[in-house]
């Protein structure tokens, strides 16, 4: 993974990133890029990384990907946060969150 990511480039995102291994917010294309190494390689902290985010202040997940799994975690783990599924590359493409 290491190897792969290193071509990659990765830059600051906008917005404080949570990663999965640690639960906690991250900004540094580096430090990503070794978080994502991590996330692939050992345990990831998802409840804690939810649980986090909600503390912060946000109250709407959106799930990309097949399945529903992570927006019924959500309910259990943020209570009152929405969450909403985009599945198909069609609902990629057409979500709009200020709709």
């Amino acid at each position: 993974m290491r190897e792969a990511l290193a071509g990659a480039e990765i830059k600051p995102p906008l917005v404080d990133l949570v990663a999965n291994v640690t639960a906690a917010p991250v900004r540094d294309p580096a430090e990503i890029r070794n978080l994502l190494v991590a996330q692939v390689c050992g345990a990831v902290r998802w409840r804690e990384s939810m649980g986090f985010m909600h503390k912060q202040g946000v109250d709407l997940f959106v799930e990309i990907g097949a399945g529903k799994v992570l927006s019924g975690l959500v309910k259990r783990t943020a209570e009152g946060a929405r969450s909403l599924n985009v599945g198909i590359p069609t609902e990629v493409d057409s979500f709009n969150l200020t709709a």
